[in-house]
């Protein structure tokens, strides 16, 4: 007998929350870039602040004021990003493209 619907939505869920948690530990110890981060399908639904602040010592104000700078809303996600968009935030945090 198959799971109904809403537990199988659940657990799809779950997967992806405990991959950004893995995503963000690894934003944190350096493993992980921004530009690689953005690719990730976990990350896709991730706010762009959030995936800042996963930086080592990049907190709320640091990660706003650089978007401010760069003239991106804080509310944006990641997957709704334009190339441009994503060009621009990598070069605003000094890494380089995949």
């Amino acid at each position: 007998m198959t799971q109904p619907q809403h537990m199988m939505a659940l657990a799809r869920a779950n997967e992806i929350r405990f991959a950004r948690v893995d995503a963000k530990h690894d934003i944190y110890a350096g493993r992980l870039g921004i530009a690689d981060a953005l690719v990730l399908e976990c990350c896709q639904t991730m706010l762009v602040r959030d995936l800042l602040m996963a930086r080592r010592r990049w907190g709320l104000s640091y990660s706003r004021k650089l978007l401010l700078r760069i003239g991106m809303s804080e509310s944006k996600t990641v997957g709704s990003l334009t190339e441009r968009q994503r060009g621009i935030l990598i070069a605003a945090v000094g890494e380089t493209k995949p």
